[in-house]
């Protein structure tokens, strides 16, 4: 018998390990009652490395830490049509302040500032069967760096997807204590839990 499915009295949500297909992603900046819940298909989760310095003495090395690096997320999302993804995605450049050079006039270009406003805050939660947060990641002034269209295949009848790669500055995560949700309790340190 699997360690999870012992029972350690009257919590029943140790009896179930976290799922991976238990998750929505939201966008806060496509507008109020619009954040694509459904659509995400997958989403890696915030990663992080930690630099190391080298020190030498004698015939010993030494390491310290040293600066934190967060990997960027992929999100594979469906484009349901309505509301189009792809038009969405390039909407979301143009609210990044992306303008073809069409009009000479125009020297504007991207901010960081509005590149993450365009998009708003993103949330990657991860849920128990019953739907409510056990894990939520937030993602700290993220923009899209990348977005991949897809392909088009005349043999091929699965959903069109598109590939929306986020860069961040850092990501704080909240987990649920034992026998609740994100949204009534939380635990784990202070930096991932302020």
């Amino acid at each position: 018998m699997a360690f999870w499915s012992t029972n350690f009295g009257e919590d029943a949500t140790l009896k179930d390990p976290k799922r991976q297909f238990r998750f929505k992603v939201e966008f806060g900046g496509f507008g109020a009652g619009n954040s694509y819940l459904w659509w995400a298909k997958s989403a890696t989760k915030p990663s992080f490395e930690i630099a190391s310095a080298e020190h030498k003495y004698l015939n010993h090395t030494f390491y310290y830490p040293g600066t934190v690096t967060w990997s960027e997320v992929t999100i594979e999302m469906v484009d349901p049509g309505t509301p189009d993804m792809a038009a969405s995605m390039a909407a979301l450049l143009e609210g990044g302040g992306y303008h073809p050079p069409s009009d000479a006039n125009d020297v504007s270009t991207m901010t960081k500032a509005t590149a993450v406003s365009s998009l708003g805050a993103v949330t990657v939660t991860q849920t128990d069967a019953n739907g409510a947060p056990l894990e939520q990641w937030t993602l700290w002034n993220a923009f899209v760096s990348k977005v991949d269209y897809g392909s088009l295949e005349y043999g091929n009848d699965e959903l069109t997807t598109i590939s929306i790669t986020l860069k961040y500055d850092w990501a704080r995560l909240e987990t649920a204590n034992t026998g609740g949700s994100v949204a009534t309790s939380k635990q784990g340190t202070s930096f991932f839990n302020p």
